[in-house]
């Protein structure tokens, strides 16, 4: 492996240990303590990946976020939030679009990795799936419609799981909100609208190839 990964906290004692994880799972970890330093580091590298953690000062995790999403020259890196920090529905349906996982503190080393692990392999699955429908004659808007929806599906379930967890669904004799319910039951229900929207690009390339 030769990926870089960006490693974003206020933390020396968190970065220092996952600079440290990566190292011996063969990545390229760059040290970021905090938001600024995240942001001047960008200027001159482009990492594969960022290790994003929200709670941190003066720039929370999210406005930084917010800052390298708006920047033509790093909006397209993905991004792992990372956070002790329950997520909140709020917070999920804001960014939703601008993240590719998230994973909660304290961080399991074995969780970390298949997130990671899985990020990549997304990524280059719908590479290679946009160029062969593209190839396939599919026109560009519709190759970019594939790889949104791909992407914005196997986040969503993500996110649910996340949420699920954050709002004790998970757990017995938990009495949980009705509006928390509703809120999941909306992403459930975006996804399979996203499902039968991508089968239908699906058949399409099909009856191109």
């Amino acid at each position: 492996m030769d990926e870089t990964i960006l490693i974003v906290d206020d933390s020396t004692f968190i970065v220092d240990g996952l600079v440290a994880i990566l190292k011996r799972k063969g990545f390229k970890p760059i040290p970021a303590h905090g938001g600024d330093e995240c942001l001047d580091i960008l200027k001159t590298v482009i990492p594969d990946l960022i290790l994003l953690d929200i709670m941190m000062e003066p720039m929370d995790g999210w406005e930084t976020l917010d800052h390298l999403k708006k920047n033509p020259e790093t909006k397209n890196i993905p991004v792992l939030m990372f956070s002790a920090k329950k997520i909140s529905f709020e917070e999920a349906q804001e960014h939703r679009m601008n993240i590719e996982d998230f994973v909660s503190k304290p961080v399991n080393p074995t969780q970390l990795m298949e997130s990671i692990q899985r990020i990549f392999d997304r990524r280059s699955d719908v590479k290679i799936e946009a160029l062969v429908a593209h190839d396939a004659g599919l026109d560009e808007a519709t190759v970019k419609e594939y790889s949104t929806l791909r992407t914005s599906i196997e986040v969503d379930k993500n996110l649910i799981v996340v949420l699920k967890n954050a709002c004790g669904m998970n757990t017995p004799c938990v009495e949980v909100r009705g509006e928390d319910i509703a809120a999941i039951r909306s992403i459930e229900e975006r996804i399979k609208i996203n499902e039968l929207r991508l089968k239908e690009i699906n058949d399409l390339f099909a009856k191109t190839s």
